[in-house]
């Protein structure tokens, strides 16, 4: 998926346009707020949204029905600035791929770990991804799914930018859901621990 946009910038207090590509990149990686805030300060990042793929459900919500969907975030980004792999990269140090059961404290079919690639270049760069994690962490399984992109549906607006709206509500659920201890557990001094 790729399109151009007038991006406007602000840049030593003058309004300035850019242009900028766009692509976008779907992640599933258990909790959708804890994945927003790994990737919405990424420079190159253009937006990131929470919500809904990878079923067959219509309209999936978070307060109603979401069964067969993964909890996942829509990621905008400049590949000018930063790449698909890079992309790829930040992904595998914020996720557990060994839990095939959920993330975290998170438990259940919806917040287990996957990529679902847009187009056959994110497939085979998520493939390689994929085989050097296995690698690292052999002869563990290693769980995380690659999955061709389908529908993505955004969930309510309370769940969007929830890490910036409720910062002390989201530290203390991160804090208690073991996500940082885990990742850092996991990966050592390459962890994203926010």
């Amino acid at each position: 998926m790729r399109g151009i946009t007038l991006v406007v910038a602000l840049w030593a207090g003058v309004l300035a346009p850019a242009w900028a590509e766009q692509e976008k990149a779907l992640f599933a990686g258990g909790c959708f707020w804890c994945m927003e805030a790994a990737f919405q300060e990424r420079q190159g990042v253009l937006d990131v949204v929470s919500g809904f793929t990878g079923g067959a459900l219509a309209n999936p919500s978070y307060a109603g029905n979401h069964s067969g969907h993964f909890e996942a975030i829509e990621v905008t980004f400049d590949p000018a600035v930063v790449s698909y792999r890079q992309l790829l990269d930040l992904y595998w140090v914020n996720i557990d791929p060994l839990d095939n059961s959920g993330q975290f404290c998170d438990k259940g079919a919806s917040y287990r770990s996957a990529i679902f690639a847009v187009d056959e270049s994110q497939l085979l760069q998520a493939r390689a991804s994929l085989a050097a994690v296995e690698q690292r962490f052999s002869p563990a399984p290693v769980y995380t799914e690659i999955r061709p992109a389908g529908r993505f549906w955004p969930v309510e607006e309370a769940h969007q930018d929830y890490y910036r709206k409720n910062p002390l509500r989201y530290k203390y659920y991160r804090w208690n859901c073991g996500r940082d201890q885990r990742l850092q557990q996991l990966w050592g001094a390459g962890a994203a621990v926010h």
